[in-house]
């Protein structure tokens, strides 16, 4: 696929009444639509200066520490391109100013993707720390991420693949957990309930419309109080309950360690010792560990992960025809780092 190279080809580009959709797809990104246009003037200059086939070696780095993704969307940038391209391996772990991808050819084959390079490994590298992060927090209990309702969609299954990368056990995003060739991860919302207008009712029909291989973790916040809910539905599902989630708003003061260990007595005291406790709403890696040591057994969480920042990445020209060079402040030639692998 041919790429912009050029503020010609920018004029000629044409955006159709019919879109529905603000955000770039696939082939927009490849062509290098996604560019800041300074990359395309810098390309006509160097044309005009004869420079635009000079060969130079590029180098990626992060301003912080993180969990290294992104990198399958630069390969396919990056394919088919006169270049060789060396990388970490997705889901490795970096540390700042640490060389995490080297790019060496024609500077027309790669310059215009700098920004869509730099954009894919920063979000994508920021989600996985984050991700990363609560996995710390949950030790060996599982945690699923539920942040696709907290970005646009576009990115909603990149975030989430990240996540998984990150350490999440799942992912509620459909396009997300089929990227991952895994099956979405989810309990019920409180839509059912409210729609339904009774939660047990809600958890009968859930019991018998599911294959018995799926584990039921009912919602148990909309209505009642959460500990005589989850013993209503307990009692009726019986062996079947596989958990209760705990997603008490903010407004009524979130889910709290006393909340969590009152109903884990009283789940245990009446003989439902199989339940799980599953909590979700506005967990943070504090929160997890505190909710944790009280006895929730596993985690849904959502704009911890989602909202967390990107990781400032950085593109240097570190050779030009082979000869080191560097602007004010950074060291010329190319940083070594024993952990890159050639990918083309």
């Amino acid at each position: 696929m041919k790429h912009m190279t050029s503020l010609e080809d920018m004029k000629k580009i044409e955006i159709s009444k019919e879109r529905c959709m603000h955000s770039s797809n696939h082939d927009e990104i490849l062509t290098g639509l996604t560019t800041d246009v300074y990359f395309l003037r810098t390309l006509d200059i160097l044309r005009h200066m004869n420079l635009d086939q000079e060969t130079v070696t590029a180098e990626i780095f992060a301003r912080r520490p993180g969990v290294f993704v992104g990198i399958e969307e630069l390969k396919s940038m990056l394919k088919d391109k006169n270049i060789e391209v060396w990388a970490l391996e997705e889901g490795e772990e970096f540390d700042a100013k640490e060389t995490l991808v080297r790019i060496k050819g024609p500077y027309s084959e790669f310059g215009v993707f700098e920004t869509a390079m730099l954009g894919s490994l920063a979000s994508g590298s920021g989600w996985a720390t984050a991700s990363k992060q609560v996995r710390e927090a949950c030790g060996e209990k599982p945690f699923l991420c539920f942040g696709a309702r907290h970005v646009h969609p576009s990115v909603a299954p990149v975030m989430e693949r990240a996540a998984v990368i990150g350490g999440a056990n799942g992912a509620s995003c459909v396009l997300a957990a089929k990227l991952l060739n895994m099956e979405a991860s989810g309990t019920l919302p409180h839509a059912a309930m409210l729609i339904a207008g009774d939660t047990l009712e809600v958890a009968k029909v859930y019991n018998k419309a599911t294959p018995k291989s799926h584990k039921r973790i009912v919602l148990v916040d909309t209505f009642k109080d959460e500990v005589e809910e989850s013993l209503r539905i307990a009692k009726e599902l019986g062996d079947d309950l596989f958990g209760i989630r705990l997603d008490t708003p903010s407004e009524r003061g979130g889910v709290t360690p006393n909340l969590v260990r009152e109903l884990r007595a009283k789940l245990d005291i009446n003989g439902y010792n199989h339940v799980k406790i599953f909590v979700s709403g506005g967990l943070t890696p504090e929160k997890i560990r505190l909710l944790s040591d009280a006895g929730a057994d596993s985690f849904g969480v959502g704009s911890y992960i989602s909202g967390a920042a990107a990781i400032d990445m950085t593109m240097d020209i570190k050779e030009v025809g082979g000869r080191p060079v560097a602007k004010r402040g950074r060291i010329p030639g190319i940083i070594e780092n024993d952990k890159l692998k050639r990918i083309f």
